[in-house]
């Protein structure tokens, strides 16, 4: 399929919204959306490499308050795979440094003709905020401990086309759910299409608070592993705790890191995903990162697409 020959077609009928601001929000169809319009997308781009100028004309910004790699790179790439102009905005370089809000800050940049801003920021409800108070499109790309939706809908994209659904799959989210704005959207996320979730780890950093989402609280990987269908390894956030969770990092990787021993003892299936960055030795060992169950860099393809799919429906949905 070439991509002359693509024809992407309207946005449907069905999304109607102008910002992404969380998946908590989202219904299992406007999810479906997403997630369908990722994989043609994929597919139209020859697994995200070519370009498709659907967005020709518009322009993006991404507003990063907190250290990015692959996020920032993902949106920026993803942007320009479907021909929009897209400017990178610097904290440590901008007039915040010299006493400017940052609701003005970002309606400054808005008044440069910008269709959508996409921000990071570390205090919760700040993508909240800009969608109240600027005219363009808002997506977020992480609050503080809030939400990360579009990381949460590459996990969950990946998730259905390595194991070709969701509903009736038993997905555990390993780590530092406490601190974990991704935990927060592949919970809502997986649970609205089906999924039965499960959080695991130190019961300092997986209260049984969380059942009140619906999901189940385990403490010990090695009872529920069996069960698993998917395994979703977070990342221990050292940044963002002011005392340590646990005794030692060692002790952390004993009880919860994925070995090959607990793939042995794994369901034959069992899929291996993680957000990134990984720590190896800490969350997961290195043959099982780079094991033929691991997906994780089919997450960050799959990044690419999620990201184009939401640009694409909201700044349509705009036009």
């Amino acid at each position: 399929m070439s991509i002359e020959t693509v024809d992407i077609g309207a946005v449907p009928a069905s999304w109607t919204r102008r910002h992404l601001l969380d998946l908590e929000s989202l219904s299992s169809e406007e999810l479906n959306v997403i997630l369908d319009t990722a994989a043609m997308f994929k597919e139209a781009t020859a697994n995200c490499s070519q370009k498709i100028p659907v967005l020709a004309g518009r322009t993006c910004a991404n507003l990063f308050f907190e250290n990015s790699t692959r996020t920032r790179t993902s949106f920026s790439l993803a942007a320009r795979r479907l021909g929009a102009d897209i400017i990178d905005f610097s904290a440590s370089n901008s007039s915040l440094s010299k006493g400017e809000t940052f609701i003005d800050t970002a309606k400054n940049i808005e008044a440069m003709g910008i269709d959508a801003v996409i921000v990071r920021h570390r205090t919760p409800g700040t993508a909240q905020l800009l969608a109240q108070n600027l005219n363009c499109s808002v997506l977020s790309a992480g609050d503080g401990a809030h939400e990360h939706p579009t990381q949460g809908l590459l996990d969950i994209l990946t998730i259905r086309e390595r194991l070709g659904r969701i509903e009736g799959l038993t997905v555990a989210l390993v780590g530092d759910i406490a601190h974990s704005r991704t935990a927060r959207s592949n919970i809502w996320g997986l649970k609205k299409l089906g999924a039965h979730v499960i959080v695991c780890g130190p019961s300092t950093l997986v209260s049984k608070r969380w059942e009140e989402l619906g999901v189940e609280v385990a403490h010990n990987l090695d009872e529920i592993l069996p069960r698993c269908d998917v395994l979703n390894l977070l990342r221990i956030q050292f940044e963002r705790q002011a005392t340590r969770p646990f005794p030692s990092v060692r002790e952390y990787a004993l009880l919860y890191a994925m070995t090959r021993e607990r793939l042995e003892r794994a369901r034959e299936d069992i899929l291996i995903i993680a957000p990134g960055p990984i720590n190896r030795g800490v969350e997961i060992t290195t043959d099982v990162a780079d094991g033929s169950h691991s997906a994780i860099l089919e997450q960050v393809t799959n990044g690419l697409a999620v990201r184009m799919a939401v640009l694409w429906l909201i700044l349509g949905a705009t036009r």
